[in-house]
């Protein structure tokens, strides 16, 4: 029924309604302000494209009187097939919200795509936790110790470039730590639930704390001006600016040789950490290729 309602709509139509679905179950509400902010349209337009959602999606939004808004229904079934690259590119870099088509390609291209993407239902609980400050109950599959039910307190989306992780404070061990989306399941957003001081993430030192990194080219490979071209390097050095708590995913992505003497060999390694003890304390530094703590501290990645 839905699907026949869409066909007889305009095209900025069916934007607008796509944009009140992925906002309800991305974000978990929606008010009048939004669409007419995010489409330039009047109130009485966007009054008609929430009450005409509402009546092609029985189920799906409530008003919230107290709170003036829409929120999530207690029946929530997708309208609208959204691939997960799209709704990971509207969460984290706020494009791509219109209707999910396939849309024209102005150049030919091709870029590789991952093996795994995250569940869209277990990302929507993740995601509504995060933007309402809520916590999260949810059963973990780890490597380490299998299957536990716990509850986190999620407050930001981390891409490793090969998976998706969320960074949030987890009440079973006490600590800040990275926990793969596609090893969640069962999510149930605790609304209502007290968030403590010491959950928040300005309290997350591996979070907050920024660190300053010089790569070069590395020393053992040849032609290090094409390095330099490739990398955009300025002098020679390429300075980042990166939270500790993606330091070590990037490091490893980049292949970036992190060992003192730049000792790694192979084609990867076309960087250099210029400063090895740049990323000391930094808990994932362990990722990076070649590091070795100065001291073993006993600890591992956060990464579960």
């Amino acid at each position: 029924m839905a699907n026949e309602q869409l066909a007889d709509l305009t095209q900025p139509q069916r934007d607008r309604l796509a944009f009140i679905e992925l906002r309800v179950r991305f974000v978990g509400e929606i008010r009048r302000q939004d669409l007419v902010t995010r489409f330039g349209i009047q109130s009485a337009a966007a009054t008609r494209d929430l009450a005409l959602y509402k009546e092609m999606a029985p189920g799906n939004i409530d008003y919230d009187a107290k709170g003036k808004s829409y929120v999530l229904g207690p029946d929530f079934r997708p309208v609208f097939n959204f691939p997960p690259e799209r709704v990971l590119s509207w969460l984290t870099q706020g494009f791509g919200d219109g209707e999910p088509m396939r849309l024209k390609a102005w150049v030919v291209s091709e870029s590789p795509s991952r093996i795994t993407h995250p569940d869209l239902d277990v990302l929507a609980s993740v995601t509504r936790a995060i933007h309402q400050e809520c916590a999260l109950a949810v059963d973990y599959h780890s490597i380490s110790s299998g299957k536990s039910e716990r509850e986190v307190v999620p407050f930001a989306l981390i891409d490793n470039g090969l998976r998706w992780h969320v960074r949030a404070f987890d009440r079973k061990s006490q600590e800040f730590r990275d926990f793969v989306i596609t090893r969640i399941k069962n999510p149930v957003v605790l609304k209502g639930q007290l968030v403590s001081p010491h959950e928040r993430s300005d309290q997350d030192i591996q979070w907050t704390r920024i660190v300053e990194l010089d790569l070069v080219p590395h020393p053992d490979q040849p032609r290090p001006e094409i390095t330099e071209m490739d990398y955009g390097m300025r002098d020679g050095v390429l300075h980042m600016k990166l939270r500790a708590a993606t330091a070590g995913y990037i490091l490893r992505k980049w292949s970036v040789d992190c060992s003192p003497d730049h000792s790694l060999r192979g084609p990867e390694y076309r960087l250099w950490l210029k400063d090895h003890l740049a990323i000391y304390g930094v808990r994932n530094a362990v990722l990076a290729p070649g590091y070795a703590a100065p001291e073993t501290t006993g600890k591992g990645t956060e990464c579960d």
